[in-house]
């Protein structure tokens, strides 16, 4: 019986030996693959595979690509690793045309921001110059335009202040389509309303209507346009209701006025 039990330990013996060699060969083979993953890691760093080698930018309309990327503090060559990202949406974010930015990492070597401007919904008139507005009321004053590139509509008699704002929140209401029609915003104000406000259209048409209530009024004179002559002019009141007088009227009646006082 005991005879029995030596010789299945002795044969079982290597059988132990071959398993603890194979453990100690994987154990080996996961060392050197560490080591050569880490060799690989440190020839990467300091490879121009983890620099920054191309930067993009996408959704910009009036930035530059090459200020964006001036702007966000990005650099080519930089680690692709580094920290630069909290850093580069802060300094975007910073900027008063941009409204929202993204930045993000692409392998092996790419970086992309894509981002969101401010719409310029006018322009101030203001000595001569042309200062862009957004629609948040930020005023680019370092940006003087010249009267052939406004794409918007240019703001006249309004002064920096509560009227101004609120004109800009107001135009902000508006889509784009309609801000687009009009040529300019003249700040008329009478002794019976204090926001009176005079548009000339690009289309020859004239609206009046007051600040308090312009885009819940504007937003219809698609509409209201629709149903004119285009080829007779003249004056779209919406003040309080909505009505249209014909230039060609208006001289008439300012003739007939004149005829009764001279009689």
């Amino acid at each position: 019986m005991d005879n029995r039990k030596v010789i299945s330990i002795e044969n079982r013996i290597p059988k132990l030996k071959e398993q603890r060699r194979k453990k100690a060969n994987r154990r080996l083979i996961i060392l050197i693959s560490m080591f050569f993953l880490l060799i690989l890691f440190v020839i990467y760093f300091q490879s121009p595979l983890s620099q920054i080698n191309e930067i993009t930018v996408e959704g910009n309309k009036r930035l530059e690509q090459n200020a964006i990327i001036q702007i966000s503090g990005l650099k080519i060559g930089e680690s692709i690793w580094g920290g630069y990202r909290q850093h580069a949406l802060d300094n975007l974010k910073s900027h008063p045309e941009i409204k929202k930015a993204e930045v993000e990492r692409h392998l092996p070597n790419k970086v992309s921001i894509k981002l969101e401007e401010f719409k310029r919904v006018a322009f101030l008139s203001k000595e001569n110059r042309f200062i862009p507005v957004l629609e948040n009321g930020a005023m680019l004053d370092e940006q003087i335009t010249s009267r052939a590139d406004i794409d918007a509509p240019i703001l006249i008699g309004f002064k920096k202040g509560d009227k101004l704002k609120d004109m800009i929140t107001e135009l902000s209401k508006l889509p784009e389509e309609i801000i687009q029609a009009i040529s300019e915003i003249h700040f008329t104000p009478k002794k019976t309303e204090k926001h009176h406000i005079t548009l000339y259209m690009n289309d020859g048409f004239e609206v009046t209507a007051a600040i308090t209530t312009f885009s819940k009024k504007m937003i219809h004179y698609p509409s209201i346009v629709s149903q004119l002559d285009p080829n007779v002019k003249g004056v779209i009141d919406l003040e309080v209701g909505s009505y249209f007088k014909a230039y060609e009227a208006e001289e008439e009646g300012e003739g007939a006025h004149e005829e009764e006082n001279e009689g």
